[in-house]
């Protein structure tokens, strides 16, 4: 793959890609340039079979202001037709993130704002720094966080989504980590280790049941368990469990012994 104008792509470790927001000279706000980059890099990871987890990390101090001040301005003036294009591409972006067929992890430092919240909440899983902040800061320009809504609602419930949205507050690491919008919150000099300890983990995991796992989940939602998601669950694990990768992962641990889908180091 080639480097992209906005991003670096890394291998942070066998098995895991590393995408690292590299505009730290406005705090990884992104524009046209780097949707554009992000979605490439999503999709193409997440078709390489090399690659099992892939890392989201920003360079510099922040995580990620949000949207471009001068891309918002271009959309301010721009036609009705010209931003609906360009909302759709960044919730094509936001999706590409989302459906990745891999694991994906989230490294937090400082400032995720809008947009930038949007990406946190788009990954499976949110590691910050205690120095992290979130808002969903929007409305004090007078728009509204749209596109990241379902991502952001998925991720800490409407009521609270709702409150974010409303005041524009920004909140800390702590108040993000008792809101479940990230899963684990470290000093910042200790980040890197929490994120490869997690990668450890997924690593672990096989991929072929990781891949199962986001489809059959993003299938269900909080209430009711009805007869046709009691079947899709039935379905799902009948027809799994008669794979290769399970009759592997059950010799794995029977015989004691790594299974092979585990990355050599």
């Amino acid at each position: 793959m080639g480097e992209p104008a906005t991003l670096t792509i890394s291998n942070r470790a066998p098995g895991v890609a590393q995408v690292t927001m590299a505009r730290p000279e406005v705090f990884n706000a992104f524009d046209e340039a780097m949707i554009a980059d992000l979605t490439r890099a999503f999709t193409q990871l997440g078709a390489d079979p090399s690659v099992r987890v892939i890392v989201l990390a920003a360079a510099g101090k922040h995580f990620s202001a949000g949207a471009d001040l001068q891309w918002m301005q271009r959309a301010s003036t721009a036609s009705l037709q010209w931003n609906l294009e360009d909302a759709r591409r960044f919730a094509a972006m936001l999706a590409c993130i989302a459906d990745c067929p891999k694991p994906t992890l989230a490294r937090i430092q400082g400032a995720a704002l809008g947009g930038g919240l949007g990406l946190a909440c788009a990954c499976d899983i949110a590691i910050a720094a205690d120095n992290a902040s979130f808002a969903a800061s929007e409305a004090r320009f007078g728009i509204l966080p749209a596109v990241i809504a379902p991502y952001l609602v998925n991720a800490v419930g409407l009521r609270q989504a709702r409150h974010l949205a409303l005041s524009a507050t920004r909140i800390t690491a702590a108040q993000a980590l008792s809101l479940g919008l990230v899963q684990q919150v470290v000093a910042l000099e200790q980040i890197d280790g929490a994120v490869d300890a997690t990668l450890t983990e997924l690593l672990a995991g096989g991929p072929d049941a990781q891949r199962e796992i986001k489809q059959l989940y993003a299938q269900l939602e909080v209430g009711p368990v009805s007869a046709k998601v009691r079947e899709l669950t039935a379905q799902t694990i009948s027809r799994v469990r008669g794979t290769a990768q399970a009759r592997e992962g059950f010799a794995a641990f029977l015989e004691k012994r790594t299974a092979h889908w585990i990355p050599k180091a």
